[in-house]
């Protein structure tokens, strides 16, 4: 008797379907599992024959052959579990295998027999979509399904309830699409006091999505103003809000099988890995900047991140994606984040205290600030210093002018940018400012004759290169935005300027 089962295997957001075929024949009892099984994979044959005992069902003394399709792929994961289990329930006769035949399964089985949650369950709905088929998942992730719409998703708690269910003794609900709750009450820029100039730059790396440096003395208030960076963006789309959350399902960090409505704010500690940022490890699972996708990725004490975890993101802050190769494994993920950083300007970070500055200044702040790569600096839009507060400013009433103030003027610069780019076609329209290139940038942001003199002028005084020369078009089209201005003028050219900086330390 042999029985077939579909399930997927992932590479990266990408799903693979995979047969699971299994035989029951004559011989000595046996169990084996055959196709690349990872340790995880192997290990199911424990959980499904303690699932089956929880059913008071126990395997026939035959021998037992189960093939993962096709073989010669890595299978990894738990959620191999239930389309095994279920092959078995078809091959001994208890569920009906053409029935079977239209769904896609993944769910991992405890030894009481009910079905935990597993990693990547909203693709996996989307593929079974585009097959045609209904999709087979854990309770808990049956609002993560529902978003596919049109598609028959099963969500029960356990075993015994999907057989009930074939057996038409119980009826599954079919599951409502879930999304998780807004967070009120998050850091606001009304609780920082002075700093006017750097959040002039984080509205305007907020309505444009430029990348963000900040430098400045301990205390002064760079990760604050960083931590508030989120409550003026505007939230996710339907379509930017399934895009995030398939990177978030596939890395398993969906809360309860809710799609995320706000956008992601990763804040990697310095210690991290090449492949904690970039992505990696044995089943090359998403890093931090792919976790960070349509949000903000931001790095605390830039110059102690490892030097090769920092230039692996060099390609992915322009290509808007990383590729992970592996020998065992080449995948691809979305990266189109949004970078903000912060530093101190040399190790003991009292650069420009002479009260307080060390002897080795200011030799030591050029080493310090060498750490950060030209190539990877030169791909940083807005350069901002953050002096310390002083006690007046502290003792000064809370600003006029809250995250929600700010975050109106972020979202009608951003209805504006939208509206310009409506009618590019999609497979390459951008989403902001900072993601506008080549023709397109020269169209939308070319500046007037004195604007473009004077950029002409500080790009030879300063050296630009032609990556810095377009991102300063690109900021100063962002500023016009704000400002509500159809045109780049000479004052927008100035002040994308003063944002521009060479060479660390200079």
């Amino acid at each position: 008797m042999t029985a077939r089962i579909t399930t997927v295997a992932f590479a990266g957001v990408d799903v693979l379907d995979i047969d699971v075929q299994v035989q029951m024949g004559n011989g000595l009892p046996a169990f084996t599992l055959v196709g690349l099984p990872d340790k995880a994979v192997a290990e199911s044959r424990e959980r499904v024959r303690a699932a089956l005992s929880a059913l008071g069902l126990a395997l026939p003394p035959k021998r037992i052959t189960v093939n993962l399709a096709p073989a010669d792929l890595q299978k990894e994961g738990s959620h191999f579990d239930l389309p095994i289990a279920l092959g078995l329930l078809t091959a001994m006769g208890v569920l009906p295998g053409d029935e079977l035949a239209g769904y896609t399964a993944l769910g991992e089985l405890s030894l009481d027999a009910r079905i935990s949650p597993v990693a990547g369950v909203l693709p996996a709905a989307i593929h079974a979509l585009t097959r045609e088929r209904g999709l087979i998942c854990p309770a808990a992730q049956g609002g993560e399904a529902a978003w596919a719409e049109g598609l028959e998703v099963l969500a029960p708690a356990s075993l015994l309830a999907l057989v009930n269910h074939f057996k038409g003794s119980q009826v599954l609900t079919p599951p409502a699409p879930a999304l998780q709750e807004m967070e009120p009450g998050g850091p606001d820029l009304k609780d920082i006091k002075g700093q006017e100039s750097a959040k002039r730059a984080l509205e305007i790396a907020a309505a444009g999505g430029h990348n963000l440096l900040m430098a400045g003395p301990p205390g002064a208030g760079k990760s604050m103003l960083a931590a508030r960076l989120p409550g003026i963006l505007p939230p996710l789309s339907p379509a930017e809000a399934l895009e995030v959350s398939m990177i978030h399902s596939v890395a398993g960090n969906l809360t309860g099988g809710k799609l995320l409505r706000q956008r992601p704010f990763r804040d990697p500690h310095h210690s991290a890995s090449l492949p904690a940022l970039a992505g990696g490890g044995l089943r090359a699972r998403p890093g931090e900047i792919s976790l960070a996708h349509l949000g903000v990725l931001f790095l605390d004490e830039l110059p102690e991140f490892q030097r090769g975890a920092l230039e692996a993101l060099r390609q992915p802050l322009e290509a808007g994606r990383v590729s992970v190769a592996r020998a065992n494994a080449h995948v691809t993920y979305p990266a189109r984040v949004q970078l903000v950083a912060a530093m101190n300007p040399c190790r003991c970070g009292y650069l420009d205290d002479p009260s307080r500055a060390c002897a080795r200044a200011p030799r030591c702040a050029a080493d310090y600030q060498a750490k950060i790569s030209g190539p990877l600096f030169d791909r940083i839009d807005l350069h901002v210093d953050v002096p310390a507060v002083s006690a007046a400013d502290l003792s000064l009433p809370p600003p006029a002018e809250d995250s929600a103030v700010v975050a109106a003027r972020v979202a009608a610069a951003r209805a504006r940018q939208s509206a310009r780019f409506a009618n590019l076609p999609e497979e390459s329209r951008p989403r902001t400012n900072a993601e506008a290139d080549g023709r397109l940038l020269e169209e939308i942001a070319a500046p007037d004759a004195e604007g473009r003199e004077l950029l002409t002028q500080a790009a030879e005084a300063l050296k630009l290169s032609a990556r810095g020369y377009h991102r300063v078009l690109r900021v100063a089209r962002t500023l016009a935005d704000l400002e509500g201005a159809e045109a780049v003028r000479r004052p927008q050219i100035a002040e994308a300027l003063t944002y521009r900086r060479t060479l660390p330390g200079r």
